[in-house]
């Protein structure tokens, strides 16, 4: 698998284009939601801005934190 991966030459894009991509998929986890997959991770950035205001790093974790769902648009399984 390293082989395949390690070299992160399959797509290159931008923190922000993964989010905008995010978009597009119907999480397996959460199929009923009716808004976009990019809205949780804005949501889930900004409770952990109100409850930790002091943590830049924790803020920013919470807005990655699914990125990876991405990869299901390119094949691979949720």
């Amino acid at each position: 698998q390293s082989d395949q991966y390690g070299t992160c030459s399959l797509r290159k894009m931008s923190a922000m284009e993964a989010l905008e991509l995010l978009d597009q998929l119907v999480d397996e986890s959460d199929p009923d939601v009716d808004f976009p997959n990019s809205y949780h991770a804005y949501q889930t950035a900004e409770g952990i801005r109100q409850a930790h205001p002091d943590k830049d790093w924790f803020h920013l974790v919470g807005l990655l934190h699914d990125l990876g769902k991405v990869l299901a648009l390119f094949g691979e399984p949720q």
